[in-house]
This record gives structure tokens, C-alpha cells and sequence, in this order.
């Protein structure tokens, strides 16, 4: 079970990593109440979310088998 959960958050981090690259290739504008937020808090933001997908993916492998 442990496993299981540790690749869904793995998977659920990497598509958020994967938005936040969109943003950065793409350029989207992006405001929230009314002020334009910097493409570099997405950078920022991609970095941090493919860590720890990185991280819950290696951690899961050393689990070992139930």
C-alpha cells in the first residue's frame, strides 16, 4: 500500500511539474486578484515539484515488497 501511494503522489507531482513547464515554454499569462505572477515562481515552482517526484519515486523503490 505504501508503494501504491507513494507513486500516485510521484505521478500527481510530476503533472504538476509538467504545468508549470508549460507555462515556462509557452509563456501563458497568468493573474491572480488582478496582478500578473512572474514566470520565474514557476520556475521555482517546476523545480521544487520534479524534486519531490524524484524523491517519492527513489524513496518507493527502496521500499521493500510486502
Amino acid at each position: 500500500m505504501p508503494k501504491t501511494i507513494m507513486s500516485l503522489a510521484g505521478v500527481v507531482f510530476l503533472l504538476v511539474s509538467s504545468v508549470h513547464l508549460a507555462r515556462l515554454i509557452f509563456k501563458f499569462e497568468m493573474t491572480i486578484a488582478g496582478k500578473t505572477v512572474p514566470l520565474w515562481v514557476n520556475a521555482v515552482g517546476f523545480v521544487i515539484t520534479l524534486a519531490l517526484s524524484i524523491w517519492l519515486f527513489v524513496a518507493q523503490k527502496k521500499i521493500p515488497p510486502s
